[in-house]
């Protein structure tokens, strides 16, 4: 572990001597609160369009970010524009951590959610698209409330970062450092040599996927403002919805069906679409990935559904589209809920545990492993069972065609087994704050892996409102490290991070 954080503490040349560019972290996260500012302005407008009074709480979080925002851009006054990973490493994490808790200033300041613990946690789920919530009676906020809920995920779905790559040129700021922090691992080809085209291009699928699952939704029978909501939170794999009940509230095969096919969409790797543009609309299906990843979906769908027709009395078609659905949004960490499947049989446990841990693809807004780690390990672990029998054999891990180099396969695995520990330890520490084993497990396993539901009174037909305090921040804390992916933020408290080279 401690070779793989000196790996990434290279220092832009000329700069060796500085620990941080202090200044353009502040000049950078300055922008950023402008940014969330102008979200605050949008929810505003939702606000007044409904006639709430709501609407000045956003007015007053929007003035708090813009002052925060312009202190920090006056801190970072004549910056060098020169970004070290180290930089990108402390940007992308103080982001996530800015945009949460000037996030929660409308729930707070308004009343919606009283206590600071359940805004923070209510917004990071919201932000790391978890989709947990202490809410018990979401109907109660109101349409602004409720749109910036669903608008957190939104924005959190392809990364806050990512999108303000896309946005910071226009201010005379770009550098690929920070999508590299946010996107630690197993990285796919660039589609485009500038990273920033990369960014608008890959917001671009992000908008219409958004925009045609709105559209068919409302087709479907909700009204406009809730198939933006759950169109935001769907595309995002995020999974708050504007009602208690979630998707079950609308009882309807059709809006599950645009549901479940969107999300998973949404768990696809992004770049993978733009071989559609390129007149190739089944080339994507060649990605090993994407096919291993939706082979899973199909083989647990399959086999839960035989287990609900069989052995609950559910007819055919309920027990595909509840498998279908279920099996779907947790395999893509989305969280939505049509059935409670702490009740289907308790087999059905370890394949839900699995598709949590497992994921969606990479590049995608889905949460979990990723499949293309699992691949690679799968694929190492058969290379050293072969090896035993040929010891002189040159067998290389592939993926596509093209051979993972050894340092790449090393820090998959090491990423694996961090992701293990995390998991244990969190599991481990919701114990020791009073939870049940199973019901610890699942927050531990959904908070990582940022799925949302997770088992017996925290399951799917519950809000995690019971959790005390402690626990709360825990699992905020879990969330974060999953979303950047464990390095983005632990190698934070590596003594190396901070040491000056």
């Amino acid at each position: 572990m401690e070779d793989f954080i000196s790996s990434q503490m290279h220092v832009e040349a000329g700069r060796g001597h500085s620990l941080l560019n202090r200044k353009m972290i502040f000049r950078i996260l300055g922008i950023l609160l402008y940014l969330e500012g102008m979200m605050f302005l949008v929810c505003t407008f939702v606000s007044l369009l409904y006639k709430e009074s709501d609407y000045i709480y956003f007015v007053y979080s929007m003035l708090i970010n813009f002052g925060v925002g312009s202190l920090l851009v006056f801190l970072g006054k004549n910056a060098n524009k020169s970004l070290s990973r180290r930089d990108g490493y402390c940007i992308v994490a103080f982001t996530w951590l800015f945009f949460t808790l000037f996030g929660m200033l409308p729930f707070y300041i308004s009343g919606s959610i009283p206590k600071v613990t359940d805004a923070f946690f209510e917004t990071m789920s919201g932000f790391t698209t978890t989709g947990a919530s202490i809410l018990d009676n979401i109907e109660s906020l109101s349409k602004g409330m409720l749109f910036w809920r669903s608008f957190t995920q939104w924005i959190g779905g392809l990364g806050i970062v990512f999108f303000t790559i896309a946005i910071l040129p226009i201010f005379g700021v770009g550098n690929q450092v920070l999508f590299s922090a946010e996107a630690t691992g197993v990285n796919h080809d660039k589609i485009h040599p500038k990273i920033s085209k990369m960014a608008k291009g890959l917001w671009m699928v992000y908008l219409v996927l958004t925009i045609v699952e709105a559209f068919l939704l409302w087709i479907g029978g909700m009204n406009v403002f809730d198939a933006i909501c759950h169109s935001f939170t769907s595309t995002a794999t995020g999974g708050f919805s504007t009602k208690q009940n979630s998707i079950a509230y609308w009882d309807s095969a059709f809006i599950e069906y645009v549901i479940t096919i969107f999300t998973l969409l949404a768990a696809i790797n992004y770049s993978l679409y733009f071989l559609i543009f390129k007149g190739k609309p089944w080339q994507w299906l060649k990605d090993v990935e994407t096919r291993c990843f939706l082979m899973s979906v199909g083989i647990v769908t399959a086999i839960i559904t035989m287990a609900l027709y069989f052995m609950k009395g559910y007819g055919l078609e309920l027990a595909f589209r509840r498998a279908f659905f279920q099996v779907v949004t947790l395999h893509t960490s989305c969280g939505y809920s049509t059935d409670d499947y702490t009740l289907w049989p308790p087999f059905t446990i370890i394949l839900i545990i699995y598709i949590m841990f497992a994921g969606g693809c990479t590049g995608s807004t889905a949460g979990g492993a990723k499949f293309m780690r699992l691949l690679i390990i799968l694929q190492n672990v058969k290379n050293e069972f072969n090896r035993l029998m040929h010891p002189r054999a040159v067998l290389p891990v592939k993926v596509n065609g093209h051979s993972v180099s050894s340092s790449t396969i090393s820090t998959v695995t090491t990423f694996a087994m961090l992701y293990i520990i995390c998991t244990v330890v969190g599991w481990f520490v919701f114990m020791v704050l009073g939870l049940q084993m199973t019901e610890a497990l699942g927050i531990a396993v959904s908070s990582i892996g940022n799925s949302g539901p997770g088992f017996g009174s925290f399951g799917p037909a519950y809000s995690w409102n019971a959790l005390p305090d402690a626990a709360k921040w825990v699992s905020s804390f879990l969330m974060l490290i999953g979303r950047l992916e464990l390095f983005g933020i632990l190698l934070m408290f590596a003594p190396s991070f901070w040491e000056k080279r």
